[in-house]
């Protein structure tokens, strides 16, 4: 069956968000350029016919060219390259377009110049991004947005997506921030479900009225009323995930769902949800989903929830 094989080139780049996962030994591991290319030559060989290249930031890497170009040489259908898209001038977004690139996601952690360049602690970061946006959208490539989800951010949500509709984007795609690695004792930055899905639902909404379609990762349904529609599960399609130290599949990464708790017996979406992030438990409990389906708590988080 064929995949996407989702490559992290290494863990550096040339911003440090407040909310990153990764820690300041992670940015000195990469994959050197023969680790990457047997790892595609396996991918191919196992049906893998998409391919993303991320990080850290994989612009910064003066190889990527050549590894796109590779990957189109080895088969790959798809090409993505994911970025918070500084370097994404004409000249480079040209470059790899001629070498077979597909498809652009770009980070956009906030709409609102003062706090994008608070939030990724780089002064005069604002105008790249917004450039580089405007030069993948120009392409003629699809381009999807990702927009985190933060306890400081998630109010701005529906004004960010249409700011970024304004700019021509079709689809984007909500992350819940996570509690791993470099971040996981930042709980602050967490906001409990029942906070942020208002806010995500209004985007959803300035999504369907603009014609953009915006997609939640790590909410369960249950959690979005009538909006679980938009609700999109990655680690529910064939992903294989290549890292400096290791390959797994995204199914079993800390990132995704995987954790049914009692409140989830005879749910309706029980054949399509994964459950809830294990950082997200340990935080904040299962009392959310608990109070929408009408039963008792049964995990208390280290910050608990007080909903019943």
């Amino acid at each position: 069956m064929p995949g996407l094989l989702d490559v992290i080139l290494g863990y550096d780049c040339n911003l440090a968000c407040d909310y990153c996962t990764i820690s300041p030994s992670m940015r000195e591991r990469s994959l050197d350029r023969a680790a990457l290319l047997e790892a595609m030559r396996l991918g191919r060989m196992r049906d893998y016919d998409h391919i993303a290249f991320t990080g850290g930031e994989p612009t910064i890497r003066p190889d990527l060219v050549g590894l796109v170009r590779a990957a189109r040489k080895l088969g790959f259908a798809d090409v993505k390259v994911q970025s918070n898209g500084l370097l994404f001038t004409p000249g480079n977004i040209e470059r790899l377009v001629a070498a077979g690139v597909s498809r652009f996601h770009v980070s956009i952690h906030s709409h609102r110049e003062p706090n994008y360049d608070a939030l990724v602690r780089r002064p005069g970061s604002f105008p790249l991004m917004a450039a580089g946006l405007r030069n993948a959208v120009a392409s003629g490539l699809p381009t999807v947005v990702d927009l985190i989800v933060k306890a400081d951010s998630m109010t701005d949500l529906p004004d960010a997506a249409a700011w970024i509709a304004d700019h021509g984007v079709g689809e984007i795609h909500l992350w819940y921030v996570s509690l791993t690695d470099q971040n996981a004792e930042n709980w602050r930055s967490l906001p409990p479900m029942r906070a942020a899905v208002p806010h995500m639902r209004a985007a959803m909404a300035v999504g369907r009225a603009r014609g953009v379609v915006v997609k939640s990762l790590h909410v369960p349904r249950c959690l979005l009323g009538e909006d679980w529609t938009h609700a999109w599960d990655p680690g529910s399609q064939r992903v294989m995930v290549v890292t400096p130290e290791a390959t797994f599949e995204l199914s079993e990464s800390r990132l995704a769902g995987q954790s049914r708790v009692p409140a989830c017996t005879d749910c309706r979406f029980d054949d399509l949800c994964p459950g809830l992030r294990r950082d997200y438990l340990d935080a904040l409990g299962d009392a959310e989903v608990a109070a929408v389906r009408g039963v008792s708590p049964s995990v208390r988080g280290k910050h608990h929830l007080d909903l019943l």
